[in-house]
């Protein structure tokens, strides 16, 4: 991304370097980039080849050369995540750019492909009964859920602040359930609406948990008004583990230089609840 631009390569880098001095046992794996068949489970081809037309999408969501092969490389990423969710280990991605504000036929809001919707959708076509998606970004995923309404076997839940970019999220409907937080919700309420969505998760009895892990709903990150602390990203870990199901996450926001951190005590609650 362009300098300045809160979505950019040092987040991951110095997560990734976090990471390995703190966390140890961890195993590192390099992703394939997804191949087309997945990719058009959730988009359209005219789509794809728009990620090679050398215009802006959007104006948070620049044109980069290459820019089709990063963002399959993040697709292929969470594909990869979730299969070794599958095998009974649990998987985080920690790829960029995200993914949840992709459509089927639009780039914006910083992502250019659905990622964790092209892994649900693969692991319906082979084999997975039933697949929850929970998205705890602090922006509701739209673009997931445009992807997966309606989609048999699959229930998706977003908790996001509202009013917030990117301005949707207000209304439940089938399979797609969404709870907005107001700004500067208390970080207790903040938590028992992520607990209430959660749990509804949980009653569709899910073969395969898959979660886009956004940390920006951060008290200190700079482009949102929540209040979480970093407390509390440990727990939501540690609701994964507790669960004790086949789930894998992937990255999507998160832009405080906290970012390292708020990650390390997700996966620590996660892995050791």
């Amino acid at each position: 991304m362009a300098p300045g631009h809160p979505e950019k390569p040092e987040r991951v880098v110095a997560t990734a370097a976090h990471l390995a001095r703190t966390l140890h046992g961890l195993e590192w794996r390099r992703p394939e980039p997804a191949i087309e068949a997945d990719l058009l489970r959730a988009h359209t081809p005219r789509h794809l080849a728009r990620l090679h037309e050398d215009e802006p999408f959007d104006g948070d969501t620049p044109y980069y050369e290459g820019i089709a092969g990063h963002a399959a490389l993040a697709a292929g990423a969470a594909i990869a995540a979730m299969e070794v969710a599958r095998s009974g280990r649990p998987a985080f991605s920690l790829m960029r750019p995200p993914g949840h504000h992709a459509t089927a036929d639009r780039a914006q809001g910083f992502c250019y492909l659905s990622n964790l919707a092209v892994a649900a959708l693969r692991a319906r076509d082979t084999g997975v009964a039933r697949v929850a998606i929970w998205d705890f970004d602090a922006h509701h995923g739209n673009g997931t859920e445009a992807i997966v309404r309606g989609r048999e076997g699959i229930s998706f839940a977003s908790v996001h602040q509202f009013p917030g970019y990117p301005g949707t999220g207000t209304i439940s409907d089938g399979n797609c359930l969404n709870y907005p937080v107001l700004p500067d919700t208390p970080p207790q309420r903040h938590m028992e609406m992520l607990r209430q969505s959660w749990d509804s998760l949980l009653s569709f009895r899910p073969d395969l948990v898959l979660v886009s892990a956004g940390f920006d709903a951060y008290e200190h990150d700079p482009i949102t008004t929540l209040c979480l602390r970093r407390d509390d990203f440990i727990t939501l870990g540690g609701w994964l583990h507790d669960a004790d199901l086949p789930t894998a996450a992937i990255l999507e926001g998160g832009y405080s230089k906290d970012l390292p951190v708020l990650v390390a005590g997700f996966l620590e609650g996660w892995l050791h609840g």
